[in-house]
Parts: C-alpha cells; structure tokens; sequence
C-alpha cells in the first residue's frame, strides 16, 4: 500500500461535515499549538496528547479541547489516547535532540502507527519534509532522512495515511521564518554559504494548517505521501531579497562563498539570529540540495480556494504585520527545548536529599499590586531583567557558545505571558495572574533552576515584592558554580528587586490614571 492511491478525488464522504474526533500531537509545538483550534473551528472534537499538559491550560482553546498526558514512546499512554479518535496527527519531532534522535523517531512513529491501527483509528496525518528528488538517502541530512523513514513507518501501518512532505514554512514565529528575517534585517551585507543558491518551494503557515485540516476527511483508499509548497521557487538568496523589499529595507548585498559548512553556517546563524545552532543546523542541513515539488496532487482532496496558496511576498508581508500586532499565536521556541531541565520546582526544601541553594530578596513597593504585576509580567525580551544588563548579556552569550538558547528567544507577546511560553533562557512554568509568576531556567548549567517573582499584600496592606532565585546543584561542578556566582547575587538580583519596585512605582501613575478614565 506504501506510495500510491488508487482514486481520481474526494470521495466516499470525504467531503461530508460529519464531526470527527481528532488526536493531536505536538500540541504545545508551532504547528501542533495552531492546528488546535482550526480543527475545532471545523467542527472537530479535539484530543491533544502532552508531556505536560500544564503547557496547554493558558491557551485561548484549552477549555474547548480535551489535554491527556503521554509520551508518544509510551505505548499505554498512546493507546489510551487512540481511544475513539478517528484522525491521529502525528507532528512530533526529535529536532536537535543529539545523536540518538533517529531510534527516537523511528521508535515513535512504530508506536503510533501500532497503537492507531489496535484502536481502529481512521486516518493519520503526518507533517514531514519535502525530500529531493534523485538523491540517495543516505546523502540526505540526517533529520531530512529520519522525517522521511517516519513517513514510510506509518504510510506500512496499516492505517491509511496521508504524508504532507513541505520544505521552509513561512509564517510569525516559524524557526525558519524567524531565520530569514533577522538575517535579512541585521546584515545589510552578508557572506553567506552556497547553499543560498539552492532552489526551494516555501509555503505559508495558513496552508499546511488548511491542507492538514482538509485532510482528516481524505477517501480511506488513499496512503500515500505528497508535496505541499507554495506557488514560488526561490533560492534562499532571493527570499531575502524580497524579504527586505517587503519590509522596506535598503537591497541587501549577498556574496555567497563556498566554504562556510552547515555546522559553521548553524553557529553563524545562532549568532546573528535567535534560532540557537542546534536548531540551524537541521535547518540548513536540509537546504543542501533543491527542495521543490514534483506534483500537486494534494489539490484533488483539498482543492485550493480562491487567493490560494498564498505566494511568498503575502506570506511575509502576513507574517509580519502578525509580529507589529502581537498576534503571534505560537513560536518556534513553543516546544521544549532539547536537553533543557523539565523538572517542577521542588516543593520541599530538602527534595530528593539534595541541596537547594536560594537567594531571596523581599521589598515593600510604593504601588498598588496590579502596577508591580504589570512589570512582573512584561519582564524580559526587549524590557530586559531590570538589573546588570552586560551581565545578563555576557551570561547569554557564554550560553550560545556552549550550544544553549541564549538570551534571544525574546518574548511571544509583548505583555502577556502564559504557561509554557519561552522568555529568553527561560521558560514559563506557573503563573498566577497578578500574584505569581516561576520560571524555570533553560540555559545550559549543571544543575536546575528557577525564578520566581510575587505580587503580594501584608497585613497592612502594603504591596511587597518577592523574589527567589533558586538553584538545585548537580555533582562538585554544580556547588563549585552556585559558590562562584554568589558575590554577584546581591548586584544581578538585589538589583533586579530594587528595580523592579523603582518601575512599579513609575507605571503606578499611569494606571491610576487610566483607572480615573474609565471610571469617567
């Protein structure tokens, strides 16, 4: 059954508006956390399957889907999630995820493919890459061959699939969107690798999110892969040239030369742009050979509306007026990052019989609670941490160079914050809106840590200002460190605090003022 359908177009009530109920995986990733609620908007019950279903709660659609904890390695926790769906989306992947990310996808997709099958799942649905044509597979980069080795796991599993094969996304947000523009912003002149020459069909986020939508009611005589892409072929040299014609900046100067390898382009990529090298280097990996369809077969179960698909000069301009408003839903850095400590903050000071090192730091603030909260939640991105801001820098930079995030990732809204969303070298674990807001670290270090900030009254009604730092040591290395940095505690944190209270105090005017308007 592998590669081929036998029909000419929908049918067999493939374009009924019967309700489906559909399983999502990678829900709390970019594609996974957008697809969400366009299935529900179609009409469609929604399962989604998490490590951490807390990630999920703060999105606008959590209370309208159903969220069960699993682990696609897990067999039980996948067959207890297949129970009663009709269309399993499988769009997880081991990006950057270190040297055994090959058995760690190959063993995934056979996991879900036997538990779809056991449960009588109708149809899955995969979201891979689009594969040269004519070069052998083990000439492929190593993710670019392990997608395609996923799809051929589940195309043989015995429940009809569909295989969405797309090249480079664009979309606010999207790793690879995120890539070109600020290569394309920050270099207005830029030695760049050969592989800017290379040939590539992007497509916009809204049409893989309408093609995987369209797709959960494909025919079941249909198992087979196809290519998804937009109406353009580009190199990667021209999308930044329009790219900065529809931003309107200056033409930029590309000189491409041929010794800058994928790995040293990656490190040059995590340098100039927030997309750390581990992640790049997938990336341009797959840039290496010419990725354009070779059919459009897609459009005979999902035929295109007018306007559609959407060309890559929209798709930008889209993208970034997404951006200006702050509509941006989901981000690259939406999933976890690999490598990156997963652990809750330990409730118990002596947890697990280990050491918990804490800085605290406590201050009355002359505000009201709701103006301290304001600066508790914008924190980070381009406000900054209120405190030693080379320190913060030089601590983002140290991280890049041995392969972490750094202190780019920036913010997904300017304002707000939700669980699961990533702020810098950090990533949001709770948040209790106008009293608490922890995060958990995600640069590289040798043990677990976390921030937290409190929004508080005492019993005279004062606001007060909590802060912890707290940091769980792993081995000599992780004590000799926590010891090492303590000198600074009281500049970078007993700044912090100080700080913060100073703005919070600040902003209090105005929303008294504001408060004084509407009340008026």
């Amino acid at each position: 059954m592998n590669g081929e359908d036998t029909g000419e177009g929908p049918r067999d009530g493939a374009g009924t508006g019967e309700r489906l109920r559909c399983l999502v995986t990678g829900a709390t990733g970019y594609i996974g956390g957008r697809l969400v609620p366009e299935l529900l908007e179609a009409g469609h019950r929604v399962r989604c399957l998490a490590r951490s279903p807390g990630k999920l709660r703060d999105h606008p659609w959590a209370a309208d889907a159903e969220v069960v904890r699993g682990d696609v390695t897990d067999a039980d926790s996948v067959a207890e999630a297949m129970r009663d769906v009709d269309v399993a989306y499988y769009l997880v992947h081991a990006l950057g995820s270190g040297r055994d990310f090959e058995d760690t996808d190959r063993r995934a997709a056979r996991v879900f493919g036997e538990q779809a099958k056991a449960a009588g799942v109708r149809r899955i649905v995969y979201l891979g890459g689009l594969t040269p044509t004519g070069v052998p597979e083990e000439e492929l980069s190593p993710h670019l061959r392990s997608r395609a080795e996923v799809g051929r796991i589940l195309l043989d599993s015995g429940v009809p699939t569909t295989v969405l094969r797309a090249a480079v996304i664009i979309g606010s947000g999207s790793a690879s969107f995120e890539m070109l523009r600020y290569l394309t912003e920050r270099l207005p002149v830029m030695i760049t690798p050969s592989w800017v020459r290379t040939r590539i069909q992007p497509i916009a986020v809204r049409d893989v999110l309408r093609i995987l939508v369209g797709s959960a009611r494909m025919p079941a005589d249909v198992n087979r892969a196809f290519d998804i892409g937009g109406p353009d072929v580009l190199t990667y040299r021209d999308m930044m040239l329009r790219y900065a014609a529809v931003a309107g900046l200056p033409r930029r100067v590309i000189l491409p030369v041929p010794v800058l390898t994928p790995r040293l382009s990656s490190h040059w990529i995590g340098l100039v742009t927030p997309v750390p090298a581990s992640i790049a280097r997938p990336l341009t990996e797959s840039l290496r050979h010419e990725v354009v369809c070779h059919e459009h077969d897609i459009t005979r179960y999902v035929p295109d509306p007018p306007g559609r698909p959407i060309g890559f000069d929209d798709a930008v301009r889209l993208a970034l007026q997404r951006v200006r408003d702050a509509q941006v839903t989901t981000r690259w850095s939406s999933a976890s990052v690999p490598g990156a400590p997963s652990d809750p903050l330990p409730t118990d000071p002596d947890w697990a019989g280990g050491s918990l090192y804490t800085d605290r730091r406590e201050l009355t603030v002359d505000a009201p609670p709701e103006a301290l909260w304001r600066v508790v939640e914008g924190i980070g991105g381009d406000n900054g941490w209120y405190s030693f801001p080379l320190a913060w820098a030089l601590r983002g930079w140290l991280d890049r160079l041995v392969g972490g995030v750094g202190l780019r990732r920036g913010r997904r809204d300017a304002q707000h914050l939700r669980v699961g969303d990533s702020l810098d070298f950090w990533r949001v674990e709770e948040i209790e809106p106008g009293r608490l807001l922890r995060l958990r670290a995600e640069m590289r270090l040798p043990g677990l840590a976390w921030l937290e900030m409190r929004a508080t009254t005492d019993a005279d009604g004062r606001t007060r200002y909590c802060q912890r730092a707290l940091f769980h040591p792993h081995g000599l290395l992780g004590h000799a460190y926590w010891w090492s940095i303590s000198p600074f505690h009281a500049v970078v944190f007993g700044g912090m605090a100080r700080n913060i209270a100073q703005a919070a105090a600040r902003t209090a005017p105005l929303i008294r003022t504001g408060d004084d308007a509407v009340a008026r």
